[in-house]
């Protein structure tokens, strides 16, 4: 049976742990009571033992000295009952006063009680004075420790219990505004199908065009008196969506409001709020469409009916997105602070029942307990009654009356790893080794890496092999930081907002990693059959290899983890077009990793460049590697991550203007300099360009291992209690963080290859170059855990579980 300590803290919301009971605080100082109580056990059957050694010996020389009594046997009794009252006339009990009587009926309220412990002599006895023992003290410490606990945990759920509450009428009034928009466009999309309307407005009218109150233009545009009719159907039109909305207390921002709208009041009572659709720009659709809605309102100047710009049909399914995203987080948020609630009283009740079993003050934990349960974390249901009106408006607006649908959305769990899938990593394990076994057999008694070899055999086979196998890496060390974030409670999937029921774990990674060398190493040892064969175009096999891994990339099918690729093809959108995103955590963490993979890209550029060529015909490799214009675009590709993640970091100080992004683009800017200056060095090797590299490169390492320690892992921070790391840990070891500190350093001198004058051969050149890729991945992979370890902490830090969306809908103050 596992521990209730064991199985709390697997519990506890790891952002919001702080705000918890410290069970194994309280416990500990039971521990104390405990041992307290031994030793004064043990004092006082030394004390009773002397005394009935001295008595004895009292007796024994009554009987020889002075014979014996009858009556001694009488007086042995009664001195044995006297030193046993006068030792429990030593143990005072414990009671609680309370100067406050009413303090269990306002704790709720948090108003403050003073209580304090009362140390009374014994009744039966009329002694008094005695000494405290030690148990007193620390049962004192107990109780004072436990109030301040239950104090902690009223004040946090208070604090967040408000907080939920205002967060959540304001997404109800989201969606009741959203109700009416949607109501309005349906009604007049009913009532044009109606009418048989098949014409659209005209783009210069200022009916809603592109929305739900327009439809596509089927006439021609000669006749004046059909766009007359159109123009003028479309202010009636935006005349009576302003004119519901405006009954129902909402008006947009820049359309004139009724007359008798401002003179009546709304629905609400009082005059209408003014209201704003606010889509924020994070992608170039919707900044390209809050551009063109600026124009429309600088080039209408008369402000004649100028809805189109408020009410857009894009405009309504992002707001409604948003909206349905605010209620999923909502939820959350309540869910999370309903298992608070419950999971504290549980503790608080398991460790007073601990303590009275220790102490055996029932009373004072009577006292407590009632105190427990009559606090506000305990007795409100406010949360409760905003779940369920939570819980039936998504079931009823997002959900269309579906149960399951709507849990789904709200309650999304990561499905449990099945055995099957530890089973297939190691089929596809063991399978790779065998079969990389068998290849390097055949190699070799091939000779085909012999110095006299087929040097187009290696080119092509050392280029499709780096791609997968630093792919496979790469998965395999993603894996890796997942297993590690599970261990330690770092919560992934809300740091980069994956959905947990299709988040990947980390056997799905090694699977995918398992899966990946098995399938390359297969078409390796095909290859090489064929090529003992004789078979003509052999090396079109590697290439039909990477085709057909393009295409399991963009399946549209669902098999092979089709919701990670789709989202990894998103990102990697994202990332391309990276000035014109919104740039969210899990989209620069991908770019830093693309930093680590410049490898991977120059070997896909070769790839491309000899399979798409035809090269493989007549095995001319030459016309990848001697070619000007493929030199300059190895350049671009070298330059093409650091590029991405500076414009990224641009892209965040527009947002938020913070000046932390503007030097991180720095460090970016520099290692695009100093890989420029090793590629030129590379073209031109003279003195002058060995001093360039090595300045260039010393600098941008000194850049990026300030920002790995300083600006991602935390460390350094002034006055830490942990010598040159932060203060909060989550590895019990500190000697790992020192260790990781002097990895991270040696492996971000891996440049100084580049300098070094080696006389190797041409296969251990290409030996060499990937052995220093695969240590930047695992460097990037051995970064990863850190990085994310402080993002966590911060989260803990600022009790952010739950992330915050941005509502469409903005009221704004009028005169």
């Amino acid at each position: 049976m596992v521990k209730f300590s064991r199985e709390y803290e697997a519990s506890v919301i790891p952002e919001w742990k702080g705000a918890f009971v410290d069970y194994k605080g309280l416990k500990k100082l039971i521990k104390k009571i405990k041992l307290a109580q031994r030793d004064a056990d043990g004092s006082s059957s030394g004390d009773s033992s002397s005394e009935e050694a001295a008595l004895a010996a009292g007796v024994e020389s009554v009987g020889y000295g002075g014979g014996f009594s009858v009556l001694d046997p009488v007086h042995a009794l009664a001195s044995r009952f006297s030193s046993v009252r006068a030792f429990t006339r030593q143990a005072i009990r414990i009671d609680i006063v309370v100067r406050d009587p009413s303090w269990l009926a306002t704790c709720v309220h948090g108003t403050d009680h003073d209580v304090h412990f009362d140390m009374q002599e014994d009744e039966e006895s009329g002694d008094s004075g005695e000494l405290v023992p030690s148990t007193d003290k620390h049962e004192r410490e107990f109780l004072e420790k436990a109030d301040e606990e239950l104090e902690k945990v009223n004040t946090f759920y208070a604090t967040k219990e408000a907080e939920l509450l205002g967060r959540g009428e304001a997404v109800i009034d989201q969606l009741r505004i959203l109700a009416d928009v949607k109501r309005i466009l349906a009604d007049h999309a009913a009532t044009r199908r109606a009418r048989g309307t098949l014409s659209m407005v005209a783009p210069s009218s200022p009916a809603l065009s592109g929305s739900g109150l327009a439809t596509q233009q089927s006439m021609s545009d000669g006749s004046a008196e059909l766009q007359q009719a159109q123009m003028t159907e479309g202010a009636a039109v935006a005349d009576e969506v302003m004119a519901a909305l405006e009954r129902n207390g909402v008006s947009f921002v820049g359309l004139p409001a009724k007359k008798d709208a401002k003179k009546e009041g709304s629905g609400r009572g009082g005059r209408p709020s003014t209201v704003r659709i606010d889509i924020p720009a994070s992608n170039p659709g919707r900044a390209a469409l809050k551009v063109w809605e600026e124009l429309v309102n600088v080039l209408r100047k008369d402000g004649a009916s100028p809805a189109a710009a408020f009410v857009h049909r894009k405009k309504v399914q992002h707001a409604e997105k948003n909206i349905r995203d605010a209620f999923m987080a909502l939820y959350r948020g309540l869910e999370l602070l309903k298992k608070f609630s419950s999971l504290n009283v549980k503790a608080f009740t398991k460790i007073l029942k601990k303590f009275v079993k220790v102490s055996g003050q029932q009373r004072a934990t009577d006292l407590f307990s009632q105190k427990v349960k009559g606090s506000s974390f305990n007795t409100s249901n406010k949360v409760l009654q905003l779940s369920d009106e939570v819980e039936s408006l998504f079931l009823k607006h997002f959900a269309g009356n579906d149960k399951m649908v709507a849990m789904k959305y709200l309650n999304p769990k990561q499905p449990k790893s099945t055995h099957m899938v530890t089973f297939l990593v190691g089929l596809f394990t063991g399978t790779f080794v065998s079969l990389f076994i068998i290849y390097t057999i055949l190699a070799h008694a091939s000779g085909i890496f012999a110095s006299v070899g087929d040097t187009a055999y290696h080119e092509v086979v050392y280029h499709v092999f780096s791609i997968f196998a630093l792919i496979s890496l790469h998965c395999f060390l993603y894996g890796c930081n997942l297993f590690m974030w599970k261990s330690t409670r770092i919560n992934q999937n809300f740091i980069f907002d994956f959905v947990p029921n299709t988040a990947l774990t980390h056997r799905d990674a090694f699977l995918m990693s398992a899966f990946i060398m098995c399938t390359v190493v297969t078409v390796l040892v095909i290859n090489l059959f064929l090529i003992n064969a004789g078979v003509p175009y052999t090396n079109a096999v590697p290439g039909a290899l990477i085709v057909l891994s393009a295409g399991l990339l963009f399946c549209p099918f669902n098999v092979f983890y089709r919701s990670t690729r789709y989202c990894f093809m998103r990102i990697m959108r994202k990332i391309i077009f990276s000035p014109f995103y919104k740039v969210v955590m899990a989209d620069f963490f991908m770019a830093d990793q693309l930093t680590s993979q410049i490898p991977l890209l120059r070997h896909t550029e070769f790839a491309a460049c000899y399979f798409m060529a035809g090269s493989f015909r007549a095995y001319p490799y030459e016309t990848c590697t001697k070619n000007q214009q493929y030199k300059h675009l190895a350049y671009v590709i070298s330059f093409l991550p650091y590029y991405w993640r500076a414009m990224q970091c641009l892209r965040r100080y527009l947002e938020e203007h913070d000046v932390n992004q503007l030097a991180n683009a720095g460090k970016y800017v520099s290692a695009m300099v100093a890989a420029a200056v090793r590629l030129k060095y590379k073209a031109t090797p003279t003195p002058f360009w060995v001093w360039m590299v090595l300045i260039t490169s010393t600098g941008t390492t000194v850049y990026q291992l300030y920002w790995d320690f300083v600006k991602d892992w935390g460390f350094f921070t002034p006055k830490s209690k942990n010598l040159w790391l932060r203060d909060d840990l989550i590895l019990k070891n500190k000697f790992t963080y020192y260790v990781s500190m002097m990895l991270n350093l040696v492996l971000r001198l891996s440049w100084t290859k580049s300098v070094m004058k080696i006389s190797i051969t041409k296969n251990e050149t290409r030996l060499l170059d990937f052995s220093r890729a695969s240590l930047e991945i695992i460097r990037r992979g051995h970064w990863n855990f850190y990085r994310l370890e402080n993002e966590h902490l911060n989260n803990v830090g600022k009790f952010r579980a739950v992330k915050t969306v941005p509502l469409p809908f903005h009221e704004l103050e009028t005169d």
